[in-house]
């Protein structure tokens, strides 16, 4: 069964905590913003991957580098992950 509850039935339950239970409890929120933080990639760095991607795209068309398909890039994580 689930149960839902108002932000502000939230808040006055929190309140009634002892001080050190709130502090655990904002400890524990701020160790979960931080991760997402974290695992978040900022716009510039995702323009910049993008702006590789269609690089290596273009040098592929043109024959400057050579590429392998996902079948066979699959294939060498798997081969050296037994290794």
């Amino acid at each position: 069964m689930k149960a839902t509850i108002s932000m502000e039935s939230l808040w006055q339950t929190i309140q009634t905590l002892s001080l050190s239970n709130r502090k655990w409890l904002a400890a524990k929120l701020q160790d979960d913003i931080n991760r997402e933080q974290e695992n978040r990639i900022s716009k510039e760095e995702l323009l910049a991957a993008i702006d590789t991607g269609l690089k290596e795209v273009k040098m592929k068309q043109e024959g400057k580098i050579k590429t392998v398909s996902a079948r066979e890039f699959l294939k060498e994580l798997k081969d050296e992950s037994q290794n």
